[in-house]
């Protein structure tokens, strides 16, 4: 006879009764007194708990407790999610640290709900793989990327997983039986050697970061663009040939997930206050590149060293960024003169503005036009396509669905069967024109100058 509460039991319930029952399981665990699936509670021993203002109590296990614990994973504390939109949002003070954790929550909640083996060696190691993620992030966080490629060829991501490796985390992990080499490509979802799904549920087109980061930021920025329904889209998950699929009765939920990662796109990450900061902090980093070394760092004891308090405090140190960071600290932003919000169908148009030597080009024109020094002008192209393209799909509209015809189960994807997504199947491109205030006016008839060719289907927004 099945438990009533075992993962067989649940998975053979309808999706809309699993999401209730598993529901009415969160709120009443402690009324039931029994495990809801045969691998949590009781085959697993948790060293306490962390509140969390998403999702109420985050439990730790003994180890996370002892990886949490070591220095490369609470220097997070120290480096903003989201640096420079508190400067728009005053209350986006929230760290990396809160959001490996809720990544880490929801990864265990993914592993708990899929059709997979009662592992809990396996459900801890993608919870620490989701807790790790985001190991490698550099001072500003995203801020700090352009100048890790540039300098030294590398990504936060690659960083991510030499950290792992090299510094004590992966030493902690070995000791409690885990490979430290299969986490550091886990953790940036680039284990070849294992299911593909795993990959997927780090980084993927519905993965525990994109759904941990885009309800956190809008939690604390205010924006109201960003709420998730994540437990409906969790619950709802399934696999098919290894990879993750997500029921049709959940379409309408996957919908307003991607709507809402668009929407925080353009109020939030793109904004163009915040983008303003993080332009002169960029500025303000190259410039103090050509006095101090800030990449010469040669083992994570070094590299850990960098962190928004450090750099901040060199910024202001170094005689060719101060200037900027005392701009920065009084909000004498750069401001924007001219903004073009372009929707393409391929990637064509926003690859050429995001060319350096292209952008550079422009950039000189401009300033010419507008008889202003070279450095006085700055355009900026952050791009994305509309909805977020999974790194083991080569199209968004390749999120396999499962749906339900004549009694039998059939993966379609979703481009097929989602309208608003198939509308919403672009390239979005904000380009702007950033310079100082009391040069808005001639920069911005520069622009209009330089910039007046653009193609037909964009939208143009001042």
């Amino acid at each position: 006879m099945k438990k009533p509460f075992s993962r067989e039991a649940i998975s053979q319930l309808s999706i809309p009764t699993r999401i209730t029952t598993q529901f009415l399981w969160n709120k009443h665990k402690e009324v039931f007194k029994i495990p809801l699936y045969n691998l949590i509670e009781m085959k697993r021993q948790f060293w306490g708990f962390i509140k969390d203002p998403l999702y109420g109590y985050i439990k730790i296990t003994d180890l996370e407790k002892e990886v949490i614990d070591t220095r490369p994973v609470q220097r997070l504390r120290r480096i903003k999610q989201l640096s420079g939109s508190e400067y728009v949002y005053p209350a986006a003070n929230h760290t990396r640290f809160e959001h490996v954790l809720g990544s880490m929550y929801l990864a265990g909640l993914m592993w708990e709900n899929l059709p997979v083996e009662e592992s809990p060696e396996e459900w801890q190691r993608i919870r620490l793989a989701a807790l790790l993620h985001d190991l490698g992030h550099g001072p500003f966080s995203h801020v700090f990327d352009p100048i890790l490629i540039k300098h030294i060829g590398k990504t936060h991501e690659d960083l991510t997983s030499w950290l792992i490796k090299e510094s004590e985390v992966g030493d902690v992990i070995e000791a409690h039986g885990f490979s430290k080499i299969g986490l550091s490509m886990l953790a940036v979802g680039k284990l070849t050697e294992d299911r593909p799904f795993k990959n997927q549920m780090i980084a993927g087109a519905v993965d525990v970061d994109k759904l941990d980061f885009i309800s956190r930021d809008s939690y604390h920025t205010g924006a109201g663009y960003g709420y998730v329904d994540v437990y409906r889209l969790i619950y709802t998950m399934d696999l098919r040939d290894d990879m993750l699929v997500v029921d049709s009765t959940a379409l309408s939920t996957l919908e307003a997930f991607l709507l809402a990662r668009l929407e925080s796109f353009k109020t939030i990450y793109f904004h163009k206050a915040s983008r303003a900061v993080q332009i002169m902090l960029v500025k303000a980093l190259e410039s103090a590149m050509s006095e101090f070394d800030l990449l010469k760092f040669q083992n994570p004891d070094e590299y850990l060293l960098l962190d928004d308090y450090w750099a901040w405090s060199l910024l202001k140190q170094c005689p060719s960024s101060r200037k900027i960071v005392e701009e920065i600290e009084c909000r004498r932003l750069l401001k924007c003169a001219y903004e073009v919000t372009l929707y393409t169908k391929d990637k064509l148009v926003s690859s050429i503005f995001t060319n350096e030597s292209v952008r550079g080009r422009i950039e000189d024109e401009i300033a010419l036009e507008a008889n202003l020094p070279r450095e006085d002008v700055v355009i900026d192209v952050p791009s994305l396509p509309s909805v977020p393209y999974s790194n083991a799909a080569s199209e968004l509209m390749d999120i396999p669905i499962l749906v339900e015809r004549e009694g039998k189960k059939d993966v379609r994807s979703v481009g097929e069967i989602s309208r608003i997504i198939d509308v919403l199947r672009v390239f979005m491109s904000i380009l702007r024109v950033y310079t100082r205030e009391e040069h808005r006016a001639k920069v911005r008839k520069a622009s209009e100058k330089i910039l007046g060719s653009l193609p037909s289907e964009t939208k143009i927004s001042y």
